[in-house]
């Protein structure tokens, strides 16, 4: 099987990536580092996660940004890895709308 890296946008169970032009502005709160869990699985345990001796995981204000030095693979125990090309890059989870409640929410992996 050819690895393929992703370069705009990526999807990886409930967990979105967007590859974003410029760092965004705002007070920077690294995470981690080295390790990033991405996200947790609310059932399972599993994680979406980064291991890359460059990556950095970083909150400003409510957004998640991954910042990668080089080319970096997004592992889960259930899903497929992605590869993901050097950049910084935003972490997003799916959303789901209930009609009946009228609001969104996030996906449960």
């Amino acid at each position: 099987m050819k690895k393929q890296t992703v370069s705009t946008f990526a999807q990886q169970g409930d967990v979105t990536l967007r590859k974003l032009e410029v760092f965004p502005e705002g007070k920077q709160k690294v995470v981690s580092k080295k390790r990033c869990v991405l996200a947790e699985g609310e059932v399972t345990g599993h994680c979406h996660a980064v291991e890359n001796s460059d990556a950095e995981l970083i909150q400003i204000g409510e957004r998640i940004i991954l910042k990668l030095e080089r080319e970096a693979t997004v592992t889960h125990q259930e899903h497929n890895p992605v590869t993901l090309s050097a950049g910084i890059w935003e972490v997003g989870r799916v959303q789901e709308y209930d009609y009946f409640a009228q609001m969104a929410r996030p996906v449960c992996d």
